[in-house]
């Protein structure tokens, strides 16, 4: 029992996981776009339900109708087999005759003849199965039919008494239901004229859905959003005024803290001139190194500071050339004395907000030229994303601080920190201008030993 338990268990196990597989590659297969997915919604029953329909209809109508055509054909033919039965072999023209003005057959008599040998029967020819049934029903007599092919006639040859052969030469339409292919346009006529109107009513639909995620993304990028407004349904147009409110309400609160941190500014750096002057007038006095070492630190924390809070949000997109950066970040790293290599793949311009990605890319280096001997700089720039990786050979982060190294006045007092002021607002200021243009800075070990940052945002 427990054996079975744990088969049983297996074999769940296994067949979920099929299944998931299953699920998975279907995921991958069916298209990511709304739009694409709206038009399968609609065109997927209408084929559904039309093949069902067509089915039905082929295997009823088409078949009845065959069969009752068949029929008639088949009772004609038996009729005349009657007549040459029963009337002197002299009328035999009179029964050609009756047989072509009337029942519209071409028939002839041949004496002392033999059957052909069967032909292949055809896989899909529904006439030759349904004609041979009511044949061999109605007739009971050995017969060879001819149905294959396109010819407009159907051939057959069946044997009378004293080895006569019936010929008999009839219209295809006369056994055969020709003109189903009739409904089949008009259904798929009739299909692409829906599937034309649901298209156009689709694409109306869903434009005003476009344009409100670009609207997002763009705004989330950074950029100024200057044409959109809420179309469409009513609930699409109230997605499109929330995100208009919401954005106003992140603009006016951006603009607050601007302001509010102009006011700041000005009075501290005020205060902080009166500082300097009154040290100045002090003259030299090694009992005021400590204090101008104070009023300098608190200079720089308050430049930090105000950075990091005003986030270059203010700046409008632009283009950037990425040779021009590294360019600045290898002249940066002879000064220092430092080993560096650069490598760029993809175009060399991007658009981004220019100083303050030139800033997010320059703090990260200039921290690993701080700390570390040798430096690889990589820049890619793709069709949906700017990555630029930084490698360097100094001590690194711990994994455990990594995530902490980007919070506010966080420190690393026994590793590296990114701001020299000692301020911890180095990887805050990275990550703050990172998301503004809607990417994310990672850290992680680097292959040349010490730690990789990796910048990665919207192309």
């Amino acid at each position: 029992m427990a054996s079975f338990d744990i088969l049983r268990r297996y074999r769940t196990k296994t067949g979920d996981t099929t299944w998931n597989r299953v699920l998975r590659w279907l995921r991958r297969q069916l298209p990511m776009g709304l739009y694409a997915r709206s038009l399968l919604i609609v065109i997927i029953p209408m084929v559904l339900l039309q093949s069902v329909v067509a089915f039905v209809f082929m295997e009823r109508h088409w078949q009845l109708v065959t069969q009752r055509l068949s029929a008639a054909v088949t009772g004609d033919i038996a009729a005349v087999i009657d007549l040459i039965e029963t009337m002197p072999e002299s009328d035999y023209a009179t029964i050609v005759r009756i047989a072509r003005e009337r029942l519209d057959l071409n028939v002839s008599i041949e004496p002392d003849g033999e059957l052909p040998s069967p032909r292949p029967k055809p896989f899909f020819e529904i006439l030759d199965q349904i004609l041979s049934e009511e044949i061999s029903n109605n007739i009971r007599l050995p017969f060879w039919i001819d149905t294959v092919g396109n010819s407009d006639l159907v051939e057959i040859r069946i044997k009378l008494a004293d080895d006569r052969i019936l010929r008999v030469y009839a219209r295809r339409s006369q056994a055969y239901a020709s003109n189903t292919h009739i409904f089949i346009v008009w259904m798929v006529g009739a299909s692409l004229v829906l599937l034309t109107i649901a298209i156009l009513f689709l694409r109306g639909q869903i434009r005003p859905i476009l344009a409100l995620a670009k609207a997002a993304e763009s705004f989330g990028k950074g950029q100024k959003i200057d044409d959109f407004s809420p179309r469409g349904a009513d609930e699409i147009r109230r997605a499109g005024l929330a995100f208009i409110q919401m954005r106003e309400r992140i603009e006016r609160q951006i603009e607050q803290r601007t302001a509010m941190l102009t006011g700041v500014s000005h009075d501290l750096r005020t205060i902080l001139t009166r500082f300097k002057l009154q040290l100045a007038l002090a003259g030299d006095n090694a009992d005021l190194d400590n204090l101008n070492q104070d009023v300098e630190d608190m200079q720089s924390m308050l430049e930090g500071y105000l950075s990091f809070a005003r986030g270059e949000a203010e700046e409008d997109v632009g283009e950037l050339k990425l040779h021009d950066l590294m360019n600045r970040l290898t002249l940066e790293a002879e000064l220092q004395g430092k080993t560096v290599t650069t490598a760029i793949e993809g175009d060399d311009n991007v658009r981004v907000r220019p100083n303050a990605f030139t800033r997010l890319v320059a703090n990260l280096a200039s921290n690993a030229y701080r700390y570390a001997d040798t430096v690889h700089i990589d820049a890619k720039h793709s069709t949906k994303w700017i990555t630029v990786t930084v490698d360097d050979d100094g001590p690194g982060i711990p994994e455990s601080s990594r995530d902490d190294v980007f919070k506010p006045f966080f420190r690393l007092d026994e590793a590296r920190n990114l701001d020299s002021s000692g301020t911890g607002l180095g990887l805050a200021i990275a990550l703050d201008i990172a998301r503004s243009h809607g990417g994310n800075v990672i850290l992680s070990d680097s292959p040349l030993g010490g730690l990789r940052a990796t910048v990665r945002v919207p192309a």
